[in-house]
């Protein structure tokens, strides 16, 4: 004679709970072009991202001089809304990642 079935419960996996990921910032980044007058570009810093007129002169040296400059980072949908404002003021502006990738 056989021993009686017995049903058991199936054990449930504990599942590890993944940490939540932030997200890597995004970059707007002005570069050079050849068109916009200095005082100009310190205008549209001031006005776009609120900069100090000292803040805005450093940034617009850089992107003379190095050929770019970094003016804002954070969450991407914001750094999308900035880079497109500074693009309807004529300003040479994109978003990028930054890890680099």
């Amino acid at each position: 004679m056989s021993a009686p079935a017995t049903k058991t419960k199936p054990v449930a996996k504990k599942r590890k709970k993944a940490a939540p990921q932030t997200e890597q910032p995004w970059l707007v980044v002005v570069v050079n072009d050849p068109v916009n007058l200095m005082s100009y570009v310190v205008l549209v810093f001031k006005r776009v991202l609120g900069f100090s007129e000292a803040k805005a002169r450093k940034h617009m040296l850089e992107v003379h001089k190095k050929g770019r400059s970094v003016v804002w980072t954070g969450e991407r949908e914001r750094a999308e809304a900035y880079a497109h404002t500074l693009q309807t003021w004529q300003l040479s502006a994109q978003i990028e990642r930054a890890d680099g990738s």
